[in-house]
């Protein structure tokens, strides 16, 4: 089993900063390819962004150029920087932790952002 622990959601104003963390306990395997995805009230859940061991990053098109997301594999950690935040951007934030070789998937319990002036 793998534990997501989620942090740093929250109340931003339009054209604000958030940053997400996520830290990644139990069996742990370090090649498995962590991400962030989001779920607004009435829609799908989607991929916001993915980063593989390695440090190869995917972006979804609306998140591109004012999103990054970023890995310290010491810490079994996966961030998400989200500067020039929407209201579109408003939605319960999900951590995942995949590998998809082996059938695993896990989920973190989420974390609301939430974008109003």
């Amino acid at each position: 089993q793998v534990q997501l622990d989620e942090s740093g959601g929250g109340l931003v104003q339009p054209g604000g900063s958030l940053r997400l963390s996520c830290a990644a306990s139990g069996s742990i395997i370090r090649f498995a390819t962590m991400g962030w995805y989001r779920q607004a009230p009435g829609k799908q859940r989607e991929l916001v962004a993915s980063i593989s061991s390695g440090g190869s990053a995917n972006y979804a098109d609306s998140t591109k150029g004012r999103f990054t997301i970023s890995r310290d594999n010491a810490k079994n950690t996966v961030y998400l920087q989200m500067n020039n935040l929407k209201p579109e951007d408003t939605a319960v934030y999900y951590c995942n932790y995949q590998i998809p070789a082996l059938g695993r998937n896990y989920w973190g319990k989420g974390t609301l952002v939430t974008v109003s002036s």
